[in-house]
């Protein structure tokens, strides 16, 4: 039986349309590519040159066995891309969020009831989170309001607040309460990836100048030191420490609030009962 490089030879042969130029750029040297496309003629047992004195050129039999080497080799590599996705789909699981905070709730959950698992998780819009629920791409998302398809269970997860972080010295740190169009046209701290929150802040504080920082650590180190107003919300407050030099003051505006809902497929919820027990425990 011939091998898929021999068929990768062909196809070179019949590009290069001289053995000498198909074999510089497969690597090889000329004599190996010819007996290489011998050995193909006798395995097909029909001849594919035609050959002349000083030259080879490709038979009507050739031209034919090109176009069924580039469909075998689109089907064997097609072969081995799905393989390699199916086998670690099912060694992975994968969330998707429309924002960071759940995403950072839920994920050392999962690694610590599966720890023989890989753990994935990206930020996306609603739209890509939901198609990937549907087509499988994620095992489970967080999206900011409540999906009623067939096949799938959503349940709200829960609730997050945005505040302003103000410096004391801030003219605004001695507020009950903030609207975003309050810091408009500031200077603020932001982190990147905030996810659908960037809606808000695009719509009500056009103005603002955003310090974008990409690394969390980075930018919490720079909220400490700083005199500039950043963003915090209320399940950040709870999961750290305050810092001593900053005021949150909650952001009163219906943008500034989220409820957020775990959604997954019936079939990753019989799968994986353990984990939605422990986030529904309440």
């Amino acid at each position: 039986m011939f091998e898929l490089h021999q068929l990768e030879q062909l196809i070179a042969v019949a590009e290069c349309k001289t053995l000498s130029a198909a074999a510089e750029k497969l690597h090889l040297s000329q004599p190996a590519l010819s007996r290489s496309m011998q050995k193909l003629e006798a395995e097909l047992q029909v001849p594919l040159f035609t050959r002349h004195k000083n030259k080879i050129e490709l038979n009507e039999n050739a031209k034919m066995a090109v176009d069924y080497a580039r469909k075998i080799l689109w089907q064997s590599r097609d072969m081995m891309e799905h393989l390699r996705a199916f086998d670690l789909s099912r060694r992975t699981i994968r969330v998707g969020s429309c924002a960071p905070m759940p995403m950072w709730d839920v994920l050392p959950v999962l690694s610590s009831l599966y720890p023989a698992m890989t753990i994935s998780s990206e930020i996306k819009e609603e739209e890509a989170l939901l198609q990937g629920l549907l087509d499988g791409t994620y095992q489970f998302v967080f999206l900011p309001y409540e999906i009623t398809e067939n096949g799938i269970q959503c349940k709200k997860y829960m609730e997050e607040h945005l505040f302003f972080s103000l410096p004391p010295g801030h003219a605004l740190s001695g507020r009950k309460v903030l609207h975003l169009r309050d810091l408009n046209g500031e200077t603020m701290l932001l982190y990147s990836d905030i996810g659908f929150w960037k809606k808000a802040l695009e719509k009500e504080m056009p103005e603002t100048h955003f310090l974008v920082q990409t690394e969390f650590s980075t930018f919490h180190e720079l909220v400490k030191a700083s005199v500039l107003p950043s963003f915090i919300t209320n399940l950040a407050i709870k999961k750290e420490e305050e810092t001593s030099n900053r005021i949150n003051i909650p952001i009163d505006d219906p943008e500034a609030s989220a409820t957020f809902y775990l959604a997954c497929s019936s079939e990753t919820a019989k799968t994986y009962r353990k984990f939605l027990q422990y986030c529904f425990s309440d």
